[in-house]
């Protein structure tokens, strides 16, 4: 790669359901700021319902997302459900990716998962960016909730490195999408220096810089869309580097949010 290329990440995670249609509209009106090489996604636990829970008419906040021009999302653990059935209708309203790469069928299924491992999307400077998404273990092969459940879970540190291995020569940066918490994130950067960056949740911490592990930048924004992430990387041939990270303030987009 003869030039530096540079493209921008706005990041989301841990909704809960408390994104409100005034930070809708302003994260859409900063991703059209950014300009064309821009991606906007989301660490899970966007909805509200709980691990178990289900809403008869499905999850309004994946409407929303929709409408503010989310990219994708990587699924979190309010986001999942041991039924196929359940488990789809909860996702159903989303019009993007939501992203998991480490779950799996525990028995043979004709049926294709609901989910994606990663997403390789071409911005219009031609950078590939590859996301892979991977979320807290619910359901492994040791838990007595096994016998209820369609899925089990691989262990995501595990899981990720095997996919940048085989990925890097698709992609120019490769971007782990996770709601796993802060400790495993850090685990994943120490296990996985491959990777050009982790955009975390599920910790609900709130990192106003990036912190590095090794050469890997990790952010976070919190929790309640109290934040925005904005990040800034430059692709050049030495590979990604991170310019900058920060976090906007959203508090003051203070309309009922989406219950």
């Amino acid at each position: 790669m003869a030039d530096e290329r540079i493209f921008t990440i706005l990041h989301t995670n841990d909704f809960h359901n408390h994104l409100t249609n005034p930070q809708a509209k302003h994260i859409k009106s900063r991703k059209m700021e950014a300009g064309r090489d821009v991606l906007l996604v989301d660490a899970g636990d966007a909805i509200s319902a709980g691990n178990i829970g289900v809403k008869i008419g499905g999850e309004p906040i994946l409407e929303l997302m929709n409408q503010t021009g989310y990219d994708m999302m990587t699924m979190g653990n309010r986001e999942f459900h041991v039924s196929d059935r359940i488990l789809r209708h909860k996702i159903g309203k989303a019009q993007f990716p939501i992203l998991c790469s480490n779950i799996y069928y525990q028995s043979d299924s004709d049926e294709t998962l609901p989910l994606q491992p990663y997403v390789i999307k071409t911005l219009p400077n031609g950078l590939r960016i590859a996301v892979i998404g991977v979320t807290v273990p619910m359901v492994t092969s040791k838990m007595a909730a096994r016998i209820l459940s369609a899925y089990l879970f691989y262990d995501p540190v595990k899981k990720i490195g095997e996919l940048a291995a085989e990925l890097r020569k698709d992609a120019d940066v490769l971007i782990a999408l996770t709601h796993i918490g802060l400790k495993e994130d850090q685990r994943l950067a120490a296990a996985c220096q491959d990777l050009d960056l982790i955009i975390g949740g599920h910790s609900h911490v709130v990192l106003k810089e990036a912190q590095l592990i090794g050469t890997v930048p990790i952010v976070q924004a919190g929790w309640f869309g109290h934040y925005l992430g904005h990040v800034e990387m430059t692709v050049n041939q030495s590979g990604a580097h991170l310019l900058s990270s920060s976090l906007e303030d959203l508090r003051t987009f203070t309309e009922s949010s989406n219950k």
